[in-house]
């Protein structure tokens, strides 16, 4: 069988906060907004709810960190478990890209592994953060 060059590309989904997480992702991991659909800018076909503020959450994101798509919506389909069997392991080149990464991110966070050194990394750290994502944090290489 031949293949395109197919991706594995991160979904988030958020319980009414991705609009919040996506400006706390932008600030932790200099993400840049490539789309930004709102419900009320959907098919209605696509979506159902009978309730008027639904219209503001986010239905399509879409963000570039380091040259990667990460793509994020509020859920308002069904009641999906907040796992944490596969999260975003997030890479960067020093030791201060992460402190400033969690930083930001440990803010009503809860805390797995704090910042700190590995034989593997200079700097790691594990948190779920507010809105119940799980993020590792750590410089390749020790």
């Amino acid at each position: 069988m031949n293949r395109s060059n197919p991706k594995i590309e991160p979904m988030l989904t958020f319980d009414r906060q991705c609009e919040e997480a996506i400006e706390m992702y932008k600030k932790a991991f200099g993400a840049e907004v490539v789309v930004f659909m709102r419900f009320s800018e959907a098919d209605p076909k696509d979506w159902k709810s009978d309730n008027e503020d639904d219209k503001k959450l986010i239905y399509h994101a879409q963000l570039n960190i380091g040259g990667q798509r990460l793509l994020l919506c509020d859920n308002l389909f069904n009641d999906l478990p907040r796992g944490h069997s596969v999260y975003p392991v997030m890479s960067f080149k020093t030791a201060e890209e992460v402190r400033a990464a969690y930083d930001v991110l440990v803010d009503g966070a809860t805390i797995i592994s704090p910042l700190g050194k590995t034989t593997y990394s200079a700097a790691v750290a594990t948190l779920v953060d507010k809105f119940g994502i799980h993020w590792d944090l750590m410089v390749w290489g020790a």
